[in-house]
């Protein structure tokens, strides 16, 4: 096989290697990362001036860190402390953005001058209070949103529950953070940063036990508690275009696929052959 061949071979392989591999992962291609799930502000107490700049420089470095990390939290003995986390499948980027935003809205809507606020997306939550201002929640539900759609009756919470089940098993195992699709069924959870992986996995229980309750048969359902957060949607046609599925590491994932390899074996067959047959042309000529 002449050098022109064998360059044409490795072009056209590189080619369609980078078709395949230049294909954005699920969630680095989704847009609603700062999409509002719920938001709420503290009573406005706390003294002007010297609380505003200290919240200032507070949300300047969080906003700052979140390029680099997916969650920090402050000192709970400065004048005002705070935290941001993103979703653990989330990029860099994707995390600074929705920070930056959730920040914004925060000041935006809850002032300088409020005691504590907490601004939740659905790829990142930012929260801060005032010295003494406590945000410890514990168990109880901060928010909730069910589907309107049911499907009771076609064995879908059958499906579901054995989903939800799996979730709450592994994350712990995989250090806050896991997605993936059982029968249809996509789930997510994350626990807050700081929460050890025990603690992590009665939370996600807590959550889920509270999401089949208030959601029933509803076809998707979100759970927000104080230290986590679960959702679920049933998903026929595949994996939500907002959403990616964890590994047994709970990374990220964007694996190929069967159709992948035959693809490239294709590419590699069919250029074989045309070279092979450039080949026979010039030893007739």
């Amino acid at each position: 096989m002449g050098f022109c061949c064998t360059a044409s071979l490795v072009i056209f392989l590189s080619l369609v290697l980078q078709v395949r591999l230049d294909k954005p992962a699920l969630a680095e291609s989704a847009s609603d990362y700062t999409a509002l799930v719920y938001r709420g502000c503290g009573k406005e107490g706390a003294s002007p001036g010297q609380y505003s700049e200290a919240l200032r420089s507070l949300l300047d470095s969080l906003v700052a860190q979140s390029s680099q990390v997916k969650f920090r939290a402050t000192n709970a003995s400065a004048p005002v402390s705070g935290l941001f986390q993103c979703r653990g499948d989330l990029s860099n980027s994707e995390c600074h953005d929705c920070v930056s935003q959730a920040q914004q809205m925060a000041v935006s809507v809850c002032g300088d001058a409020a005691t504590a606020a907490r601004v939740q997306f659905s790829g990142c939550y930012v929260l801060y209070s005032a010295s003494g201002v406590s945000l410890n929640y514990g168990s109880e539900l901060l928010y909730k949103a069910c589907s309107a759609t049911d499907v009771a009756g076609a064995g879908f919470e059958e499906r579901r529950d054995m989903a939800l089940q799996t979730m709450s098993d592994q994350v712990s195992k995989t250090h806050g953070f896991y997605a993936t699709v059982f029968e249809s069924v996509y789930v997510l959870a994350q626990c807050e940063g700081d929460v050890d992986d025990g603690d992590c996995g009665e939370c996600v229980k807590t959550a889920v036990q509270k999401a089949q309750v208030e959601c029933g048969s509803s076809i998707g359902g979100e759970a927000y508690l104080d230290k986590c957060f679960i959702t679920y949607s049933y998903t026929p046609n595949g994996v939500p275009k907002t959403a990616s599925v964890s590994s047994s590491t709970g990374s990220t994932t964007n694996k190929r696929t069967t159709a992948d390899f035959i693809l490239i074996c294709a590419a590699v067959a069919g250029t074989v052959v045309v070279c092979m047959v450039l080949a026979r042309s010039r030893r007739k000529k």
